[in-house]
């Protein structure tokens, strides 16, 4: 399935809630012994807004790691449709061997989801939904098949359209 061409969303117009969802300490081997440094992967979302997008950044020391996964996602912003209190429909997100199943909760369920999803669902300011993370538990893998489900979620109205029929006929 190929992506659609996302424009471009400014970042500082945005009210933006940086979460961090992992650290990872790396090494690389070289001839001298071991070059030591970290990656970030951090999530960025306005509730407000409906605007989610994450990034990775590595750096010789965590704040440095953690400030270019930050920028990297604000590059990285998406605009996803959501209902009032809830999504619009069951959704499953996939990305590698990762698989993230996105349903629709009732008024006061809160959300159900655990670690990465957690951090993507929270950011995008979804306050009702249900989750099931399905297949590998990375979270580069999990954070991405969570941000591919949620590009899936779409309007009635829309559907309609692309189709060439009225809301009636659906």
């Amino acid at each position: 399935m190929a992506s659609a061409i996302v424009k471009r969303i400014d970042p500082q117009t945005l009210n933006l809630k940086e979460q961090v969802v992992s650290i990872n300490r790396v090494t690389k081997v070289v001839k001298g012994g071991k070059n030591l440094s970290f990656s970030a992967l951090v999530v960025v979302g306005d509730a407000n807004a409906k605007v989610v997008g994450f990034g990775v950044g590595k750096a010789k020391e965590v704040p440095s790691a953690i400030r270019k996964g930050i920028e990297a996602a604000k590059k990285n912003l998406r605009k996803i449709y959501l209902l009032p209190t809830t999504i619009p429909h069951q959704v499953l997100g996939r990305y590698g061997s990762g698989m993230v199943l996105l349903k629709p909760a009732a008024e006061g369920t809160g959300v159900i989801a655990g670690g990465p999803v957690r951090a993507v669902v929270q950011a995008a300011g979804i306050p009702n939904v249900l989750t099931k993370s399905i297949g590998t538990h990375n979270p580069h893998n999990v954070v991405k098949a969570t941000i591919n489900a949620l590009e899936q979620l779409r309007d009635k109205n829309l559907v309609a359209e692309m189709r060439g029929l009225t809301l009636d006929k659906m």
